[in-house]
Order: structure tokens, then C-alpha cells, then sequence
């Protein structure tokens, strides 16, 4: 519809004309794309040479244009362009890593806002930069802690699987031929092979399914729920999880409260950075309790989530005024509890699969050589 010109708006006077084509965008690759997330590794060395620039007394927006031209991870380059833009444009530098939630998460953000505020920046993203160094080593340690047994029972579970289908219904003929009632062991193991020959692809299905289904129940809120409710409350793997889970809790709410940030913003940024919904939603509660103005460690004991020993040492820190350090050294405990718990539980798991992988294998060969015993000795 036409419309005149003087009773046009200044943005559509100002607006190009809709058949001007708009200038090619370069391709980049998903992992190059500045909405792709950002590892930790990659953050903590970015965050480091910047408090090492700021306090040399580099401005920001020079420090921001060097790491987005020297740093080594692309897709971060291209993030810190963008951020160095809008910040020359007028924006905060919290504000525009806010708009990059796959990069900056809410911690981060939150503590860069804290650095701004205060004026004190390079400390800030020291801080962070030894947090996120701290985590990442734990994560990384666990998770090669519980690699090499994951992989033993895959490989393990998919050679088992192998023989029951292909190799048992071979020495099943066998012994057809060999005649003579087969012993119970055998006969398990003649059943078991049968059943998997015959239902294979049910099998399969079965297992592919159930992974699908396991995977969209972990995505909704009751499900996740549900399962890390069950992850804690495991024999031996649950009170490592709970140590590695408070202790990541406890770094967060330390650093927080260290970079100047209030009681309250710095409990829901924590409940966040969790990781365990469990944790979450008791840090959610003692929020909502000191809101209320009630007092941290009488909160956290309240939840039946937390251990005794960290609600101690919280009354301690809330009654010297100290909760901050106090909150840094009980990390650094249940960072060398879970040292000492993997170291252990690696001993534990080595020999426990060496003799349930013995059992099983073994009993198999034997229940095949059974028969053929048999068979031998009734000849002679």
C-alpha cells in the first residue's frame, strides 16, 4: 500500500529498498559459528591473558582487539569480535557476553558485571580464570577415572554378545551329534545363545530404543530429577558424586562472594552452577530461607542434602565474617576427598572387572567343554 513520504516513519525513510540485495555473509563452518559453545580450557586461558593485559594497564577494548586477533580458538575470535563491537559501541562488557549464552554462562557473566562495577576487573577474571581451571581439572579427572571401566564392559558386553550369536549355535550342532543328555551349564548357555539368535533384532531394537528414550527422559525436568536423585544414592559412585557436586557448589558460592556479589544473587547463580538438580533446588530453598532472613547453615541443614561438616564450617564463617575463605578451604577438602575416593575406587574396579570378566567368560568355555568331556569319557 502506498503511503507519502512525510507520513513515513525516520527508520523507514532511513531503511533500504526491498529489492537492494543484502551483501553476502562468508560460510563458516558450525564450529566456527560464534554461537557454538566455547570449552572450558579455551575460557580459562582467555580470561587469564585478559587480567594479565588489564593489569599491565592495557583498556579493555585493546585487550579484547589483541585476543581477538592472536587467540588460538576461531570460534572464540569471532565471539570477541562481536564483543569488542558492541562494547566500543557503548554496551558493558558483561552486557555483551550476556547476548552469548553458549560461551559466557551466568556465572560468568554475573562476575565480569561484579568486576565492572567495582572497578576491579583483572582480580575478577583471575579469579575466574582459576575456578573454571579448578572445575575442569576435577571433571576431567573423573571422567578418565570412569572412562577405562565404561569402555572394559562395552567391549566386554559386545564380545559376549558375539559368541552367544555366532559362535555357541556352531558347537550347539556339535553337540547334537555327540548325543548323550547335555549338563545344565551347557544347556543355560545353548538357551541363552537360542533365544538371542532368534530374537536378535528385537534385541538391537530393544536397545536402541531404550538408549532414545533414556536420553529424551533425561532432557525434561522429571527426569533429570529422577535420575540424579538415583546417582546420589548409589553404594560407592553416590558420595564421590555428592563431594565433586558440593565441592563444585561450594567454589562458586566462594567466588562469588569474593568478586563483591550479594548473599542472594550469589545462592541463585550457585543453584545454577550446580550441575545435580538435587543441589539446585536445596540451594533454591536457602535462598528462599535467608531471603526470608534466616540463617545460611541453619538452611543448609535444613535440606538434608548437605553434609554436617559444611554447614559447620559455614556457622563458622557466618559468625567471623569470613564465609568467602571458609566456603575456598571446604572446596579444596572435597577436592582432595575425591582424589583419595577415584585413587580408590580405581583399585576397587580393576580387579572387580577382571573377576566378573573371568566368571563369565570362563563359565562359558567350560559349559562347551563339558559335553565334550562327557562324550570322552563315556568312549572310554
Amino acid at each position: 500500500m502506498f503511503r507519502a513520504p512525510w507520513l513515513a516513519d525516520e527508520d523507514e525513510l532511513l531503511a533500504p529498498e526491498p529489492d537492494e540485495p543484502e551483501p553476502p555473509q562468508r560460510w563458516r563452518p558450525r564450529w566456527l559459528r560464534p554461537g557454538r559453545r566455547v570449552g572450558p580450557k579455551t575460557l580459562a586461558v582467555f580470561s587469564r591473558q585478559l587480567a594479565v593485559l588489564l593489569d599491565a594497564g592495557l583498556p579493555l577494548l585493546q585487550g579484547l582487539d589483541i585476543l581477538s586477533i592472536q587467540g588460538q580458538h576461531a570460534g572464540l575470535r569471532a565471539i570477541l569480535l562481536e564483543v569488542r563491537s558492541e562494547v566500543e559501541a557503548g554496551a558493558g562488557l558483561a552486557e555483551a557476553m550476556k547476548r552469548r549464552p553458549r560461551a559466557f554462562n551466568d556465572l560468568y557473566v554475573n562476575l565480569v558485571a561484579a568486576g565492572e562495577a567495582s572497578g576491579a576487573l583483572h582480580p575478577v577474571m583471575d579469579r575466574l580464570a582459576t575456578h573454571i581451571e579448578k572445575v575442569a581439572k576435577l571433571r576431567n579427572q573423573v571422567r578418565s577415572a570412569l572412562t577405562y571401566p565404561a569402555a572394559i564392559l562395552a567391549v566386554a558386553s559386545a564380545v559376549v554378545f558375539l559368541i552367544l550369536w555366532k559362535v555357541i549355535p556352531v558347537f550347539r550342532h556339535l553337540f547334537a551329534d555327540l548325543g548323550g543328555d547335555l549338563p545344565f551349564l551347557t544347556r543355560l548357555v545353548v538357551g541363552v545363545s537360542e533365544f538371542i539368535g532368534a530374537y536378535v533384532l528385537v534385541l538391537l531394537g530393544g536397545a536402541a530404543a531404550a538408549v532414545f528414550a533414556a536420553s529424551r527422559l533425561l532432557r525434561t525436568r522429571q527426569g533429570r530429577q529422577w535420575a540424579d536423585r538415583l546417582v546420589l544414592r548409589l553404594p560407592v559412585v553416590g558420595k564421590l558424586l555428592q563431594r565433586i557436586v558440593v565441592g563444585r557448589a561450594c567454589r562458586t558460592l566462594s567466588v562469588l562472594l569474593a568478586s563483591g556479589i550479594p548473599i542472594l544473587d550469589a545462592l541463585r547463580t550457585a543453584a545454577g552452577a550446580a550441575g545435580n538438580t538435587v543441589v539446585t533446588e536445596a540451594l533454591e530453598i536457602v535462598r528462599e530461607e535467608v531471603e526470608q532472613g534466616g540463617s545460611i547453615h541453619g538452611a543448609l541443614r535444613r535440606t538434608n542434602v548437605f553434609p554436617t561438616m559444611l554447614c559447620q564450617i559455614v556457622y563458622v564463617g557466618e559468625q567471623t565474617g569470613k564465609l568467602s575463605p571458609m566456603l575456598n578451604r571446604i572446596a579444596d577438602f572435597y577436592e582432595e576427598e575425591v582424589d583419595t575416593d577415584v585413587e580408590s575406587l580405581m583399585k576397587l574396579l580393576e580387579p572387580a572387572l577382571i573377576t566378573v570378566l573371568g566368571v563369565v567368560i570362563g563359565g562359558i568355555v567350560i559349559s562347551m567343554y563339558l559335553p565334550m568331556y562327557s562324550a570322552l569319557t563315556r568312549i572310554g
